[in-house]
């Protein structure tokens, strides 16, 4: 089970890496700022939750992040150079799959050190959603998740259930289905219906 959720936690991070691939194409960015938005968007966000549970940084012993983070944006960099966009739909259907993974990923860690639920929750969702929003920082745009369909309140809610299975003493591999199961049905939904938590009457 441990073997499987690496492998996914790397597919993860790709993924993640070709979404920074595509802001810096878009914004016109050079080789440098490919790299640096594909690995900002891919490990940002598991970064800061690492820094502040005071643990080592994930990636920093393992370089198969890296490798992974490389390979995603220089497959994404021949892709569009040879067809000048990538499939939208495909690629929001990677990022709900590793937005899940990563979000029941980083609850999980944080939970096995021996932080409050709350805290555990909190680091779940900024391992899911803070890489993405350095990078539309560093991209000069609003964060994606201050201003489009549900995002972040898809990986607190997947990081609760995950929390309260495990509470019920639940197994850990039910416990990381449902949790995964829950962030990814509910942002695929918002996808598709726009759900979203708009409150201002905007004319």
């Amino acid at each position: 089970m441990q073997y499987a959720l690496y492998w996914f936690d790397l597919i993860g991070i790709a993924v993640f890496a070709i979404s920074g691939t595509l802001m810096a194409y878009q914004r016109k960015m050079d080789g440098f700022g490919v790299i640096v938005l594909a690995s900002v968007t891919a490990i940002g966000g598991g970064t800061i939750r690492d820094l502040l549970l005071d643990v080592p940084v994930f990636w920093l012993h393992d370089s198969a992040y890296i490798w992974a983070i490389l390979l995603a944006a220089i497959m994404t960099i021949i892709w569009l150079n040879t067809h000048r966009q990538f499939p939208k739909l495909a690629l929001e259907i990677a990022d709900a799959l590793g937005l899940a993974l990563f979000v029941v990923m980083g609850t999980k860690k944080a939970l096995s050190l021996g932080v409050p639920d709350t805290t555990a929750i909190i680091m779940g969702t900024i391992t899911g959603c803070f890489g993405g929003m350095l990078r539309d920082v560093l991209a000069r745009q609003v964060p994606m998740i201050l201003k489009k369909e549900l995002y972040a309140i898809c990986c607190i809610l997947g990081a609760c259930i995950y929390t309260f299975c495990i509470n019920l003493a639940l197994s850990q591999q039910l416990s990381l289905i449902l949790g995964f199961i829950t962030v990814l049905s509910m942002r695929l939904a918002a996808l598709k219906w726009h759900w979203g938590l708009q409150v201002f009457k905007y004319r």
